[in-house]
């Protein structure tokens, strides 16, 4: 591992590959496997930081690109660093920014070098190279800091996905050596890719893990493909991945799917569902999803959830939530935001207590519930 972290495994789930572990870093310790929320410009949208330690979020994840653009990394890093710019204690992820720029089909332009993109938010043009996501995110100065790859969209031919698979390791390479030529107090993961071809995905991996990085992740899933062939895909990965070292599943997933993932092996996960969907009125819960805008809670005084013992579902009804979305109030949002965010960490905590219990295949059952609309 790089200087100042460390992971250890501390139980194995003897029906599965799941494991419960504990990752050290310079920011403190997280829980796996641990479910980060997404703060995509140094923040987590409707919530303070103060309520995501209540919620007891041990891992954000922050994003290079939004960041780059705006305020400029360079200004962040005269600030103090992102921990202090955003008043963060705990540890930080940043992602390389490959995911937002490779989503703008008609503003980027990929080359050996790296990618030639146009901001969104002005139409300005920037190259960003392996090198150049790395002095980034030196800047940005987060824990764990991700080398720069191609992800693709789903469905991709086998010739596109071996193209891009075979430049996210020349990119790999250049991610290391750059990391290497001024180390700093971070830890640098490497990333698989490969669409959906186990090949291509065995031949990354076993790639990538010659330049030994001190975690991995599984880049590429969740874009649209079947649920099935996420599993299988992310199943290929694994096996090829060393059992000492942290692997992270980006962009995963429903309540659901972080159960399925981790009865694989994986052990960091992170998705803007619960978040995005509370936005929109869409509340988590172990019964099913609601919708809150539906006319038919307008007068149901019961809690968003009643397996549910956050302060939300404590104290407000689902009547008065629909009410704030009907009347477009900020607390509509925040509240919503703030039980979802507790549902899914709930379930990452039921997760890890199951694990050494080995009851995974109850938790199992109760989780199948929570993918479907309740009824009305």
């Amino acid at each position: 591992m790089a200087e100042g972290f460390r992971f250890e495994i501390l139980a194995r789930d003897p029906h599965s590959r799941a494991r419960l572990g504990r990752l050290h870093t310079p920011h403190g310790e997280v829980q796996t496997p641990v479910f980060m929320p997404v703060g995509t410009a140094g923040t987590v949208k409707a919530m303070t930081q103060d309520m995501l330690e209540e919620l007891g979020v041990e891992l954000l994840l922050a994003n290079t690109y939004h960041l780059y653009l705006r305020p400029g990394h360079d200004a962040i890093r005269a600030l103090g660093g992102l921990h202090r710019f955003m008043g963060w204690p705990r540890p930080l992820l940043t992602d390389s920014g490959g995911f937002q720029i490779f989503s703008m089909n008609t503003l980027r332009k990929v080359s050996d070098e790296g990618v030639l993109f146009h901001s969104h938010l002005d139409g300005s043009a920037h190259l960003l190279t392996p090198e150049k996501a790395i002095e980034i995110q030196r800047a940005l100065a987060a824990d764990i800091i991700m080398a720069l790859d191609v992800c693709l969209e789903y469905p991709a031919s086998h010739e596109k996905a071996r193209h891009a698979m075979q430049l996210t390791l020349r990119w790999a390479e250049r991610s290391k050596k750059a990391f290497l030529s001024s180390p700093t107090a971070q830890a640098l993961f490497g990333i698989i890719q490969g669409g959906t071809y186990a090949d291509l995905r065995r031949t990354c991996a076993r790639h990538v893990l010659e330049l030994d990085f001190p975690g991995y992740a599984i880049g590429g899933l969740a874009v649209g493909e079947p649920p099935q062939l996420s599993y299988e895909m992310t199943e290929v990965c694994l096996a090829e991945l060393p059992e000492e070292k942290p692997r992270y599943l980006m962009g995963v997933g429903y309540p659901a799917d972080l159960l399925e993932y981790a009865r694989r092996g994986v052990d960091m996960m992170d998705c803007v569902l619960p978040t995005r969907n509370a936005r929109n009125g869409c509340a988590f819960t172990w019964r099913g999803r609601l919708q809150l805008r539906n006319a038919t809670y307008a007068h149901d005084d019961r809690p968003l959830d009643e397996l549910c013992s956050c302060r939300v579902c404590r104290r407000y009804s689902r009547a008065y939530l629909r009410h704030l979305f009907a009347a477009s109030e900020i607390l509509a949002a925040i509240l919503t935001t703030y039980h979802n965010l507790y549902f899914y960490l709930d379930v990452m905590r039921r997760i890890r207590q199951a694990i050494p219990a080995g009851t995974l295949a109850e938790l199992q059952a109760q989780l199948i519930a929570t993918a479907a609309e309740p009824p009305a």
